[in-house]
């Protein structure tokens, strides 16, 4: 009997070590953030809806028991270098920012080396553009929308909260972007100097028209940029450079620097079981709350 035991239990362990081999880091933080409490209040509304010109998909997800009336909008993009990740992965984002009364959308978009810059950044507009003509049908106010990442979807997000003519190439008004939440990511990293920037950014003949400080402006949505002084992949200069800029127009802009925090546990802090990391989920909830309104 104990014999039996031993080895359905080495099996159970097997079985589970191949499962963790071929799963990404964010996969299983978003199983063990719904297995933790953090799936309570919020609900997949949609996923693998279509949009753009290049087989794109995205999900939404909503809070349990929403309050009356159309619903303030996140759209998240997640991070990964501009070479991995996916939609699915980031679960434990949608479902943190759903549960504090947002409607979340979490897009994907093509990734190097398949794509180059900007084709990428493209398909984050195409992704604005859909929410633009779709989110009041799901349940979202398209007068209150924010966008929000982490990584190289924080470069997404803040990119195109100020490229505007990027948002009106797409058909989107420019002041649709009513807000924007960036957790550790890259502003001004010219001239290139990691295998990731390079590979995706490199063959650009006009390298400023790669970096979000060069867009800097005065009438730029408000925006959260938060860095920590432990993120070694993503330097606080970056976040520190942007806000000087863009406080230098009088445009609303605040940082955050969580200290100790390295780059992935910035993005962690957004989960149930490492929100002790630090404040993040409740200083970017404050801080769209008074963009975006109740």
């Amino acid at each position: 009997m104990k014999r039996g035991i031993a080895v359905a239990a080495l099996a159970l362990v097997l079985v589970i070590g191949g499962i963790l081999a071929f799963t990404s880091p964010p996969r299983l933080l978003s199983v063990y953030d719904r297995v933790s409490g953090g799936g309570a209040g919020a609900r997949q509304l949609a996923e693998g809806l279509a949009f753009g010109a290049h087989g794109q998909t995205l999900d939404i997800w909503a809070p349990e028991n929403p309050s009356a009336g159309a619903l303030p909008v996140v759209i998240f993009w997640y991070g990964g270098g501009w070479a991995k990740g996916d939609r699915a992965a980031y679960a434990f984002a949608g479902r943190a920012l759903a549960r504090e009364g947002f409607l979340v959308v979490i897009p994907d978009y093509r990734k190097v080396p398949d794509v180059l810059f900007p084709a990428f950044l493209d398909d984050g507009a195409e992704a604005v553009a859909w929410v633009q003509a779709n989110i009041a049908e799901n349940g979202g106010d398209p007068a209150r929308v924010a966008v929000m990442g982490h990584s190289a979807g924080a470069y997404q997000a803040v990119m195109l909260a100020l490229d505007s003519q990027r948002l009106e190439a797409a058909g989107v008004d420019p002041g649709f972007i009513k807000a924007g939440v960036g957790l550790s990511g890259p502003y001004d990293f010219y001239p290139f100097d990691s295998p990731r920037s390079i590979a995706a950014f490199s063959q650009w003949p006009q390298p400023e028209a790669t970096q979000p400080i060069t867009f800097a402006r005065k009438d730029a949505p408000a925006l959260l940029l938060v860095t920590s002084e432990g993120d070694e992949t993503v330097r606080p200069r970056n976040a520190n450079n942007l806000g000087a800029k863009l406080r230098e127009m009088d445009a609303p802009v605040e940082v955050k620097n969580y200290g100790p925090l390295d780059h992935e546990e910035v993005v962690m802090a957004l989960s149930k079981p490492f929100r002790s990391k630090g404040p993040v989920l409740a200083d970017s909830v404050a801080f769209l709350r008074q963009h975006l309104g109740e």
